[in-house]
């Protein structure tokens, strides 16, 4: 019996290294795949010890944020062995997940538009450092 037809497919090994960069491309391609809506990444690097870079998405409903949210997790834990810390998933109106070098919120649309991260963080018309 051909046991290399027969076996399953490999799947990719979690890689346990990981940088700014490759959380940053993995939060974003999830939040792609989920659909989420209004993606918006912000560089915080020289402006705040915080973070590197801010992601902030939206999502439909609070079952579609919450659901975003516990994807995104389980992929950061999947493939960089990464437990990131998350904070408003049981109600699923604005979810915070911190990653250390890349922090996300996800929110329902109006209540995005109440807190205005955007308007704190992103830099004055004219300056030298768009968003990205």
């Amino acid at each position: 019996m051909d046991t290399a037809a027969t076996a399953a497919p490999a799947t990719p090994k979690p890689t346990a290294a990981y940088d700014s960069a490759a959380l940053l491309d993995l939060v974003l391609q999830s939040l792609d795949d989920d659909k989420a809506e209004d993606i918006v990444t912000i560089d915080l690097r020289g402006r705040t010890a915080m973070a590197d870079t801010m992601v902030i998405a939206s999502g439909r409903s609070s079952r579609k944020v919450s659901s975003m949210a516990q994807k995104l997790l389980d992929r950061l834990k999947e493939r960089f062995r990464l437990t990131a810390r998350a904070e408003g998933k049981d109600i699923g109106d604005w979810v915070l997940v911190d990653t250390g070098d890349v922090v996300v919120h996800i929110f329902r649309p109006e209540v995005r538009e109440f807190y205005q991260l955007e308007k704190m963080w992103l830099e004055p018309e004219g300056s030298d450092r768009p968003a990205r």
